[in-house]
């Protein structure tokens, strides 16, 4: 932070400024107002607006329009496939100048030095990434992670400098019925912020999940869920990620009355998403264009997330506040045409000053080799449990179906879009293998695996043929995890994601290039999903109703229980 004899001398104008921005107008979230002035900066630090001020540079920004930076109140940068710095440089162009992250997703793979890789990433990035400490890894006692962070260890990493407190607490179960183990990491945060994580909760357990002190929710799907929420003193996140794409039935319930309770976010978004449509930038303008106002959604996607999360020192164009600011081509179309975090401009020579660090998590693909016949589904009755995808949800239908068992194996069925599901253990603990079926795909041929697996990030596959599935998952073991389609034994596209399975340490715009083959050949394969992997992912993830498969079997989440 600049010094502050230095901030009050520049805001008055006694010394020159060191960096002005001239002649474009400041979008005032207070009225909803376009200002004249220029806008000082001292360091970090906004130190003047709407006046005249001399500057050590100055930046001519005039016919633009200037909001306070976009801040993300939920994510996994994981998610993006991509390193933080990478990450960074993907998103930042684009208006986000802060990130609160949950890394749980490293976190169920390596443990605790997961969490540490992100602390010390975000001390050398140039956008602002706070880390969440993960509260459930693993997320349920239905799954076998490759680590586990109790009380205790989330206790010893308290007190970096990015923390702001713990992460969403997805075991609602655990919350509502006092488990101990949940109890005890509760207690560590109590009157602090905690993140919540509860889909489809309402009535007296979703009180009881509030009074736990869980301030934020990410998950309701529909204006009812939210605005119940909303009336019982939660924060809303309307969430637009590749896979649960929410902002559309949320969005007539952003008004400038709720906008100062509601915040956005992306929870999962890849390079690919991101390079075709955008990040919060994309939420922002298709929002405005369905008729919400434009204060309403520039609020929330700054001064009410900063509000939301304590951090008193953004969100606003005004003195005092961090040097986080976008500057636009016009508001409805939320074209960033220049960016600065913290009072630096992000461009090519920022990022390319940065100190990197090195990555972790390498060789973390322990899975067995499996065989063809590894992926036969046993059973002694007709009628099946089967997983029905809702594309644009990470819900799931859990549905019922007669499959006819041959030769003591239930056979995928092609011409019902009946199609064999399994996971794969891969952390090295027990080699277990489940198996099922899902709805959804439309896949008439060859398998898709990965290793992007919520929030256990074992190996899951799906496929129409037994012997592609086993190339597929074997595969995933010599590249050190990541993504894979294959047909007739041979691999048609994959990603490579090396660091602890789910990062890659190729450029973002690489990667990107990665997912465009990988999603051609899985359309080439019948798959009709506009987001295959990611789809595939949440299928595992045994906190969202309502039939998920772990390496432990099907699960039915509303019961809370492995299907015997």
């Amino acid at each position: 932070m600049a010094d502050l004899e230095q901030r009050i001398a520049q805001g008055r104008g006694d010394e020159v400024a060191d960096l002005v921005l001239r002649g474009g107008k400041v979008f005032d979230l207070m009225t909803g107002a376009l200002l004249d002035g220029d806008v000082a900066i001292c360091g970090d630090t906004i130190v003047g607006v709407f006046d005249s001020y001399e500057g050590r540079e100055v930046i001519d920004v005039s016919g633009a329009v200037l909001v306070p930076g976009f801040i993300d109140t939920h994510l996994h940068i994981e998610s993006s496939l991509v390193t933080p710095f990478e990450f960074e440089r993907c998103v930042g162009p684009r208006g986000v100048t802060t990130a609160i992250c949950d890394p749980h997703e490293i976190a169920n793979v390596i443990g605790a030095e997961g969490v540490r890789y992100f602390q010390t990433a975000s001390e050398r990035c140039l956008i602002d990434i706070k880390v969440q400490l993960s509260s459930c890894v693993p997320s349920t006692h239905m799954e076998t992670a490759g680590a586990e962070l109790d009380a205790q260890a989330i206790a010893a990493l308290r007190g970096h400098p990015a923390g702001l407190g713990l992460a969403e607490f997805m075991n609602y179960p655990g919350v509502i019925h006092r488990d101990p183990g949940c109890m005890d990491k509760l207690r560590l945060f109590e009157g602090g912020h905690i993140d919540g994580h509860s889909p489809l909760l309402s009535g007296r357990d979703l009180n009881a999940y509030i009074a736990a002190g869980i301030r934020t929710e990410h998950e309701a799907t529909t204006p009812d869920e939210a605005l119940e929420k909303l009336r019982k003193g939660m924060r809303v996140l309307i969430r637009e990620g590749s896979v649960s794409k929410d902002m559309v039935a949320l969005q007539p319930l952003l008004t400038d009355l709720t906008a100062p309770y509601m915040c956005l976010c992306t929870d999962d978004r890849n390079p690919l998403d991101i390079g075709e449509h955008g990040h919060l930038d994309y939420m922002i303008r298709s929002m405005i264009a369905a008729g919400s106002s434009p204060l309403a959604v520039y609020r929330a996607a700054s001064l009410s997330a900063a509000e939301a999360f304590g951090l008193k020192d953004r969100g606003m164009i005004a003195p005092g506040k961090r040097a986080d600011i976008v500057v636009l081509g016009s508001l409805e179309a939320c074209d960033a045409r220049m960016v600065l975090a913290g009072g630096v401009v992000l461009d090519d020579a920022a990022f390319e000053r940065r100190a990197l660090i090195d990555p972790v998590g390498r060789g973390s693909v322990k899975a067995p080799t499996v065989r063809a016949q590894d992926f036969r589904h046993r059973g002694n009755r007709v009628e099946t449990d089967v997983i029905g995808i809702r594309e644009g949800q990470i819900l799931t239908n859990h549905l019922r179906e007669d499959i006819a068992i041959e030769d003591g194996d239930k056979r995928p069925d092609l011409s019902r879009d009946l199609i064999r599901i399994a996971v794969v253990e891969r952390h090295g603990k027990n080699g277990n293998i489940a198996t099922g079926f899902v709805k959804g795909f439309g896949l008439q041929a060859g398998a898709i695996a990965s290793t992007v697996c919520h929030d256990h990030h074992n190996i899951a596959c799906v496929g129409a043929s037994y012997e592609d599935m086993a190339v597929a998952a074997n595969r995933l073991g010599k590249i050190e995890g990541g993504f894979v389609v294959v047909k007739d034994g041979a691999v048609l596209a994959e990603l490579a994601l090396p660091v602890a399975g789910l990062m890659s340490l190729e450029p973002f715009e690489t990667v990107r290039e990665r997912l465009v083959d990988l999603r051609a050949a899985a359309k080439g394969l019948g798959v009709g999903l506009e987001e295959p992997f990611l789809q595939l992912a949440f299928l595992a993830l045994p906190v969202i109703p309502a039939l998920k498969i772990t390496d432990r079997g099907m699960v039915d989440v509303v019961k809370f229980e492995i299907i015997s």
